[in-house]
């Protein structure tokens, strides 16, 4: 079953909208997703029930964030709240996505984590392209299904329980069978399916090493663009760059307290560097 996405959006912003769901139609195309929007509501429906009915049964609700969202009463005060209400309980996921440069941080919308990265509107000179904007949102969007969709798990049946039958009468012959058997092999599923749960990007050259600190709170990253990049792994937020190394860095590695980093480069060096 596909995961149903609601777009919450201003009409000024149609036509953004139109090519966020020409980047997201490969997930479709996949099964992964089935994106709604109110062009999709047939002629003779009633609009304000169909769209309620979306709203309420849609896994992640998309909030096309721009000034004219912001300014509309019925996407900023009634579908925007309807959205919030569900993410609380935990019934759908909430994301804004910044279309174009206004000021959105605020309640509710400032404790939601945004798209793109950084909330870099998409309508922004920090990108060289426009479909690379929505592209970084689609990878955001599509992280997000994967794991709703992981959660989609078939309810267990009751399976009928056996009497328990007594046991036999053991003989010396079956003891020293018992003792005698070699130990059943441990079973290791091979099957076990993984999951992109988030695309971190940010380096402008390949990335050599990544170390992770023990409680799995953060990464950093080694990369050939001579930098180290530390990043937030609950948030998928850039936490800081560091960038001392003279060549690429080819190694990283963090102690367990996570107060202290190493960092090998083919600039010949090794640098210690330590969290404030």
């Amino acid at each position: 079953m596909a995961v149903k996405i609601f777009c919450c959006y201003a009409h000024e912003d149609e036509a953004l909208l139109k090519k966020l769901k020409t980047q997201l139609r490969p997930l479709q195309r996949q099964g992964l997703v089935d994106v709604w929007y109110d062009r999709d509501i047939s002629a003779g429906t009633e609009w304000e029930q169909e769209i309620k009915e979306q709203l309420n049964t849609a896994q992640i609700i998309l909030l096309l964030v721009s000034p004219d969202f912001m300014d509309s009463d019925y996407c900023y005060g009634i579908e925007m709240q309807r959205a919030i209400e569900r993410h609380e309980r935990g019934e759908a996921i909430v994301i804004p996505i910044i279309l174009r440069p206004v000021h959105w941080q605020i309640p509710p919308l400032n404790k939601l984590q945004a798209l793109p990265t950084d909330a870099l509107p998409v309508m922004s000179s920090g990108w060289q392209y426009q479909d690379e904007a929505f592209f970084n949102v689609t990878e955001g969007i599509r992280n997000v299904a994967v794991k709703v969709m992981s959660s989609f798990t078939p309810s267990s049946q009751t399976l009928p329980i056996e009497p328990s039958k007594p046991e036999p009468t053991e003989t010396p012959a079956t003891v020293l069978k018992k003792q005698t058997r070699k130990p059943e092999p441990l079973v290791t599923p091979e099957d076990f399916s993984w999951y992109c749960i988030r695309t971190l990007t940010g380096h402008k050259d390949s990335v050599k090493s990544v170390a992770m600190s023990a409680d799995g709170q953060m990464l950093a990253s080694g990369s050939s663009d001579k930098t180290i990049k530390l990043w937030n792994l609950k948030t998928g937020d850039l936490l800081r760059t560091l960038t001392e190394h003279g060549n690429s860095v080819q190694s990283v590695a963090m102690s367990a307290d996570g107060q202290t980093l190493a960092s090998g480069s083919s600039d010949r060096t090794i640098k210690l560097w330590e969290k404030k």
